[in-house]
């Protein structure tokens, strides 16, 4: 199918026929043949406005199709189109080890990892570490670690290897000194032996007459004579890119059209640093061809530099990737997710006791992206209702006040399993012993089956395992500690009452479960076995014999939880102070 459209430019006298293939997606101007990477489904009548002349001023240099104009994806060029032409679909997450992973690169890093499980393709995790003055050490580690705890690990990676490795960029540094040499060999970029002094000089007049700071391409004219006896006298040098005009418009996945002409407002960026490293600009573009990268899915702050990119690419005679800027993650008042926060750390969650699918849910509950949108859903779900067509470009403001009730959610998702309630048994154990280390009753209370029966109870109520080691479930785990005169103020039955609970317990041992209901009607029938004491107040001394405490979980629940012979052992505790104090 064919679709005959035109392109007008904002300049009257172009005017070029295009021809659309809705199949492979490439669009002919008459004279030469364009390939799209992503589908631009238009009607016939519709036309597709490139604004040459910038926009107001000349100073907006995007190119983008208005709102009417919007891409839509069919079914079939979905498929089609969302596949690399070489077949599978590669993406990639390149955070910088300069500090540990939070939700704003755990973000990124999903998005990434339901691309490639959407098409079938693989997610590679790439250190950016060529910023050797900025490491932080034990980041790198701890960045899979935390994207392993979260259930999106990499099919490729500095651990796990993979077959377009090193992953990590200080290793890669021949590659782009390879890159960087044919570049300076094809005259596309040079040697620049300004002085830090000198390009202060000019950050320092660029800000007083009140202009953008940028480097003035002087060593760009320098004669190859010069070059030489500079590079004979091991002068320090950078390798500088030469940037030119005439970038061609990209289509965004997220952000439609867009181009901007970065020659006209930057100076030559630095390539190869004097130390040699290479700069971001440089490297990312060098592994994203060496490793097959097929779409680039990264934050909105990079698709001002996609520009720069393109020409690298150019420069280098590699097809580009196809890019999707995803839009910034934002808390709920709208402003930065910033890394002083310290709860924004995903170490600090996994610390607090949240569950890697409830931050996942949450910050996809928060975006765009998806078909539908509900609390609640697992990665499966996650990869099954994605649907890039629907990301919007507006920012994602990020309520983390909600992440409990997430939590409480895929807490009770992970109870209900077996698999994943054998994980909550153990970091519940781990926890009990770290926070009451020798207090704890007996072993008996590490038991699986005493720690299931109690999450089983508490499932609902609670938003987090550490809940559960908080001193309002110590009594689970610890025997209480409460004074005779306590007792004696809520009645003088206390004894009678006791030995009540005793009877009661032994009567219950048959072996049969305890459950809350039947426990309830046990309590009531008990009350009435008292003289002078209300119902409500036998619930307060038994509630103060099981857990030292005035409130809590129902007294049959408490109950249902500690098992007739740990209750029986409490109320003989009872006895025995109240025979001490006669």
């Amino acid at each position: 199918m064919i679709l005959s459209l035109f392109v007008h430019f904002s300049t009257p006298s172009r005017c070029l026929p295009i021809k659309t293939c809705k199949r492979c997606c490439q669009y002919s101007t008459g004279r030469n043949v364009h390939k799209v990477d992503t589908p631009v489904l238009l009607k016939n009548t519709l036309p597709l406005t490139f604004n040459r002349s910038g926009g107001h001023g000349g100073k907006q240099k995007y190119i983008r199709l208005n709102s009417s104009q919007k891409r839509c994806f069919s079914s079939e060029c979905d498929e089609v189109c969302h596949h690399h032409e070489h077949g599978e679909v590669r993406v990639r997450f390149a955070p910088s080890p300069t500090g540990f992973l939070h939700l704003g690169g755990l973000r990124t890093a999903l998005y990434n990892y339901i691309y490639a499980k959407k098409y079938g393709g693989s997610f590679i995790l790439r250190m950016e570490d060529t910023d050797q003055s900025r490491l932080v050490p034990g980041a790198a580690e701890s960045i899979e670690d935390m994207l392993e705890w979260a259930g999106i690990p990499p099919d490729e990676s500095p651990r796990g290897g993979g077959q377009y490795g090193p992953y990590l960029q200080s290793q890669r540094l021949s590659l782009y000194s390879q890159a960087a040499d044919s570049l300076v060999q094809t005259g596309k970029a040079y040697h620049c032996f300004c002085s830090q002094q000198r390009l202060e000089l000019l950050k320092r007049e660029a800000l007083r007459s009140g202009q953008t700071p940028r480097y003035d391409n002087r060593c760009r004219h320098l004669r190859p004579d010069q070059v030489e006896e500079k590079l004979d006298q091991k002068v320090p040098h950078v390798i500088r890119f030469r940037l030119e005009s005439g970038v061609e418009p990209f289509n965004d996945l997220v952000f439609g059209w867009n181009r901007h002409e970065v020659a006209q407002v930057e100076g030559d960026p630095v390539v190869m640093k004097a130390d040699g490293f290479p700069t971001y600009h440089l490297a990312n573009v060098v592994d994203d061809h060496l490793m097959k990268v097929s779409h680039v899915l990264r934050g909105s702050e990079w698709l001002i530099s996609t520009s720069k990119h393109l020409l690298l690419y150019r420069a280098l005679g590699w097809k580009p990737p196809v890019f999707g800027h995803l839009p910034l993650l934002l808390n709920r008042d709208g402003s930065k997710l910033s890394k002083r926060q310290g709860d924004i750390y995903i170490q600090s969650f996994q610390r607090s006791g949240a569950l890697p699918e409830a931050l996942l849910d949450i910050t996809t509950h928060c975006g765009s992206g998806f078909n539908s949108n509900r609390v609640g859903r697992k990665m499966e779900e996650l990869i099954a209702e994605f649907n890039p067509s629907k990301i919007t470009t507006h920012s994602a403001l990020l309520d983390l006040d909600k992440l409990a009730e997430f939590n409480k959610i895929h807490l009770q998702q992970r109870i209900d399993d077996a698999v994943q309630r054998d994980w909550l048994v153990r970091d519940l154990q781990g926890r009990i012993q770290e926070v009451y280390g020798t207090e704890v009753q007996d072993q008996d209370v590490l038991q699986p089956d005493y720690i299931t029966r109690v999450l089983h109870l508490r499932k609902g109520h609670i938003s987090s395992v550490s809940d559960m080691v908080s001193s309002e479930y110590s009594y689970l785990w610890v025997r209480p500690s409460f004074s005779g005169q306590q007792m004696a103020a809520l009645s003088s039955e206390i004894q009678h009452i006791a030995t009540l609970v005793i009877r009661l317990m032994e009567g219950l041992k048959g072996g049969e479960e305890l459950t809350v209901d039947q426990l309830s009607v046990e309590l009531k029938t008990l009350a009435k076995k008292t003289s002078n004491t209300k119902y409500r107040d036998v619930m307060k001394i038994i509630r103060l014999a099981l857990s030292g405490l005035q409130q809590g979980p129902s007294v049959a629940e408490m109950m249902v939880s500690l098992g007739p012979s740990e209750i029986t052992h409490r109320f003989n505790s009872v006895l025995q102070q109240l025979s001490r104090q006669h």
